[in-house]
């Protein structure tokens, strides 16, 4: 008998094929130019063209990598499924590294501003909503890593949105102004391994939705390391990440589920 070892894009690939469905699904992308300020910035979004009419609309929000092809396809699998999808761009001038020092210097530049950060995510969650097939009044954001927290600034902003899901984000604390200014629901999807997230960080980020009313979900995958649904996460030298195909699964069929809940609302 022949043993059979499944690599983590394998497996991703194997996902993608499980949940995709089975129609002729024909999506298309579309590159569209945007600015903040002097910034130019440049998304990427997506929708099946076989699919007549306007449809619910889904901000993506890449890792602190940049607006990589891995930000790209969740995008598309989201087009896949009956969605317009916006990969946006939160560093502009095509800034894409696998160098997480350079990462590391973007993210922070944006982070260190947060009204700045939460405009930014509003010019893209903007840009989707405006799309032609968008119908504007059912959107919601999932971003992954910085992405997650991400949208998570998108929600303490007040922004007129349906769900926000972070995939393995930093989990930003609101202030008791900030979760008040929540208007939409949230999930969170969080490896119980994440070394990179305190405990405190985690109780206290609960706490302040919590003591605000804001509708929320918790889910927590034993064994998941930060980056758990990105088949690459091992490759970037740091044992603090690590791909895990079934969190991966887990938390895209929770998430697929969160999105039917809050666009049939």
């Amino acid at each position: 008998m022949r043993n059979i070892i499944l690599t983590g894009k394998l497996v991703f690939a194997l996902l993608l094929t499980s949940l995709l469905p089975s129609a002729s699904a024909e999506v298309v992308s579309e590159t569209i130019e945007y600015r903040d300020g002097n910034t130019l910035l440049t998304g990427h979004l997506y929708f099946d063209d076989s699919i007549q009419g306007r449809r619910p609309g889904v901000l993506v929000i890449h890792e602190w990598w940049g607006l990589n092809d891995y930000a790209k396809k969740r995008a598309e699998m989201l087009a896949d499924m009956g969605y317009v999808a916006f990969a946006a761009d939160m560093y502009g001038d095509n800034r894409v590294t696998t160098h997480a020092k350079d990462a590391k210097g973007w993210m922070t530049q944006i982070t260190s501003n947060v009204d700045a950060w939460q405009q930014r995510a509003r010019l893209g969650l903007e840009v989707l909503k405006k799309h032609r097939l968008t119908r504007a009044d059912d959107t919601a954001a999932i971003g992954y890593c910085f992405g997650g927290a991400t949208v998570m600034q998108l929600a303490y902003s007040g922004s007129d949105i349906d769900g926000v899901v972070s995939f393995h984000g930093s989990l930003p604390v609101a202030s008791e102004a900030q979760a008040k200014a929540v208007k939409t629901r949230v999930m969170v999807a969080h490896g119980y391994a994440d070394s990179f997230i305190p405990k405190e960080r985690v109780a206290d980020f609960k706490s302040a939705l919590d003591a605000a009313g804001v509708d929320w979900q918790f889910n927590t995958y034993s064994g998941a390391r930060h980056g758990f649904t990105n088949p690459d996460a091992g490759t970037y030298g740091n044992d603090g990440l690590a791909y895990d195909a079934n969190a991966d699964r887990r938390s895209w069929q929770q998430m697929s589920s969160f999105l039917a809940e809050v666009f049939a609302d």
